[in-house]
């Protein structure tokens, strides 16, 4: 048994499913909202797969500095109709496959994960596809993986990986995923919820002037990071610099 773990690329997108069936494309989230009437450009490329196929993979797009850019992202969701489509004009959305669970009507969820790579890398091949596809990039190499742990600056976030020798699981998580983490000193300027239970911190940091400046927040606090901030939170004492 393999122990083998082949690593992709983190893209900041949205998860998604597709299937393309005798002319009908489905395009589902991984909790099964429909998204296919927001990604006009995906359908229309489905032509270029065989019939009854379906693949497993990420809706991303890039910015012209071939950054990922992930605001543009949502804003597509919420597009339909004529709004839609001049959505795909100005920011195409890609689907990056990294794994194909249907080729040409065979069931291929209970193959290794290594043949289903292998299957999907000739799918890519054989059809030279172009976009709106992309086929994640996978690797063995650790010297590679430290490579993409680099790339931050486009916006890769991390990587996945998971055994060669795993069949496809629909409801597990077969994927692992490692990100890269960056910190920085902050200053905690203001909270929402209360001081004795905070739900979310503002954090500032001091420009060149010497003045407080907001620069961002956290994601909403666990309660048990809630309970040892709160521990840590006094009121300012000499008024506040942030107002209204």
């Amino acid at each position: 048994m393999s122990h083998e773990t082949p690593r992709s690329l983190e893209k900041d997108g949205f998860r998604a499913l597709l299937s393309a069936d005798a002319g009908r494309v489905v395009l589902r989230s991984r909790r099964g909202t429909e998204m296919a009437a927001s990604f006009p450009e995906i359908v229309a490329g489905a032509v270029q797969l065989p019939d009854t196929t379906a693949f497993d993979g990420e809706l991303v797009v890039w910015d012209a500095a071939g950054r990922l850019a992930f605001e543009r992202l949502q804003d597509r969701l919420a597009r339909r109709g004529a709004g839609a489509a001049r959505a795909a004009q100005e920011w195409p959305t890609h689907f990056v496959a990294f794994d194909v669970l249907r080729l040409s009507g065979t069931d291929t969820t209970g193959w290794p994960y290594r043949r289903r790579r292998a299957a999907l890398e000739s799918v890519f091949a054989a059809r030279a596809l172009i976009a709106p596809w992309a086929l994640c990039p996978s690797t063995t190499d650790p010297d590679t993986v430290r490579e993409w742990l680099t790339w931050t600056s486009v916006g890769i976030e991390g990587v996945l990986f998971k055994r060669l020798d795993d069949a496809y699981r629909p409801s597990g998580r077969g994927w692992q995923k490692y990100k890269v983490r960056e910190t920085t000193e902050a200053i905690v300027g203001a909270v929402t919820g209360s001081l004795t239970a905070p739900r979310g911190l503002l954090l500032g940091r001091y420009d060149d002037n010497g003045r407080l400046q907001y620069t961002g927040r956290t994601t909403t606090l666990t309660r048990t990071t809630s309970a040892t901030v709160a521990g840590q939170l006094v009121p300012a004492r000499h008024g506040h610099p942030w107002t209204g």
